[in-house]
């Protein structure tokens, strides 16, 4: 799970029962499609995707391409949100946005900064070591933002994700495109995965140079699914077979049915969405799939229909909760303490915090993220333009500005609210900014929905692939 120095609560509440529906999905049709679409509604989802990707365009440092982790406003830079912005690039040169020779330079900045930040064990003179970044740097200096910071195994997955897709969509015979592909080559070799291994076969979340390897290992479904497919890919430090066994025996206690959906579960959408913006899990599956009668892209859309359901239902009462009002998954939110709201009940409330709902947990305050309905957008279109049409209509300007959907917003803080400075009214909160993991899957999956353009560049590389194929998928496009 992603790691911030902003609090991160996980109740563990196990929800067994089934509590309605009978878990069976309407089929994907051709009306499922953009172009079936009424043309209000494609205008809106297109819209929305160049807004997303000029968030990425806008919020990076031009002078080493570092993007922030939120924006605007003065932030540090978030390994990953790079990852979702090298990709993002890509999708606006053929959207048009930008040119192909403006998505070449950018890139071409970006790798540079990767290809020769300083690598070491030092605590505050590095960008990362054995070919790992740490999770937050520095945007100008880029170097570890804090000592607080780990050197995380996922944000370079993340990273990676971008690095990979730029050196296989930039394919043309020109000295900057090569460039662009032997540098993301020499990057993506450089990391010694088998290092990042204290307890292998699995493989541990991160190393900090005071503690060095962090306790917990990537076990148990969720978006540690890329970290292993690279992991496994390596052509210079590949880990083992065992590795992509060892991390699929841990998922019997997350299967099981959640509100009238049986999948394979993890509370928050975003760990059914930030593999699979780079991987086409459609029709490829592993031994556990095989076995289960799904691949990993129907896992998606069930949980997708599960959340949905959940929110339908309501059971911590939330204000306007509903079947196109929902969606939990990693976000910015209120703050820290507890309130009175309208209705006379005193609720707890969270900042920055890993909401979500499934039989692993349930963590909700009543604050929704557009980007878990959006970013699930490939998964269950039919769903989701109404969800997204729906929020823009509710609540405007508060939830919707120059860069897309806001972080999140939660309609149920409103009421008197005492802090530490004071007591004040307020109508609902609405975050002011966007937070870059939050709009990389909005981005990527409503391009992979609307053409299946990232998806079909990262079918190309070959480390992908290897990857896919040492895990045991076979199948569809493999």
């Amino acid at each position: 799970m992603i790691s911030r120095f902003f609090r991160c609560a996980a109740l563990n509440v196990l929800l067994a029962a089934l509590v309605f529906g009978s878990g069976t999905l309407p089929a994907r049709t051709a009306t499922d499609d953009f172009d079936a679409l009424s043309k209000p509604q494609q205008a809106m989802v297109a819209e929305l995707e160049q807004r997303t990707f000029q968030w990425f365009w806008d919020s990076a440092n031009p002078a080493n391409g570092l993007i922030p982790d939120h924006y605007p406003g003065p932030s540090f830079s978030s390994i990953a949100s790079v990852g979702f912005g090298l990709t993002a690039y890509g999708i606006g040169a053929e959207r048009g946005y930008i040119t192909r020779e403006q998505a070449v330079d950018r890139t071409l900045t970006t790798l540079h900064f990767f290809a020769n930040a300083p690598q070491n064990d030092s605590e505050d003179d590095a960008s990362g070591y054995h070919g790992f970044f740490y999770h937050f740097l520095d945007m100008n200096t880029g170097k570890r933002f804090t000592r607080a910071i780990e050197l995380s195994s996922v944000d370079t997955t993340l990273l990676l994700g971008g690095v990979l897709f730029a050196q296989s969509y930039y394919d043309r015979d020109t000295p900057k495109e090569k460039e662009i592909r032997a540098l993301a080559d020499d990057i993506y070799r450089r990391v010694d995965w088998t290092w990042m291994q204290p307890r292998a076969p699995l493989i541990s979340m991160g190393w900090t140079p005071g503690g060095k390897f962090i306790d917990s290992d990537w076990k148990g479904y969720d978006e540690g699914k890329l970290v292993y497919i690279l992991a496994l890919g390596s052509p210079t430090h590949p880990v083992s077979d065992q590795a992509w066994v060892a991390w699929a025996s841990t998922y019997p206690k997350q299967w099981g049915t959640f509100y009238g959906q049986t999948f394979l579960n993890f509370a928050p959408l975003f760990g059914h969405q930030f593999s699979e913006s780079w991987v086409d899990f459609r029709g490829i599956r592993d031994a556990w799939s095989r076995t289960h009668g799904l691949d990993y892209f129907e896992n998606g859309r069930r949980a997708t229909y599960a959340q949905r359901a959940y929110a339908i239902a309501n059971p911590g009462h939330w204000k306007d909760y509903s079947a196109n009002i929902w969606g939990l998954t990693a976000c910015d939110g209120p703050g820290d303490f507890k309130m009175k709201t309208s209705d006379g009940t005193t609720r707890q409330f969270f900042s920055y915090s890993a909401r979500g709902a499934g039989l692993d947990y349930i963590s909700d305050d009543g604050t929704i993220a557009p980007a878990a309905a959006a970013g699930s957008i490939a998964f269950a279109p039919e769903i989701v333009v109404p969800a997204l049409q729906a929020m823009k209509a509710r609540y405007g300007d508060d939830v919707y500005d120059k860069y897309g959907f806001v972080d999140a917003f939660n309609p149920s803080f409103d009421g008197a609210v005492t802090t530490e400075s004071g007591r004040y009214l307020v109508n609902g909160w609405f975050e002011t900014k966007q937070i870059g993991i939050d709009q990389g899957p909005i981005v990527l999956m409503i391009e992979n929905w609307r053409s299946g353009f990232v998806w079909k560049v990262m079918r190309k590389n070959p480390y992908i692939r290897k990857g896919l194929q040492r895990a045991g998928f076979i199948g569809g496009w493999l």
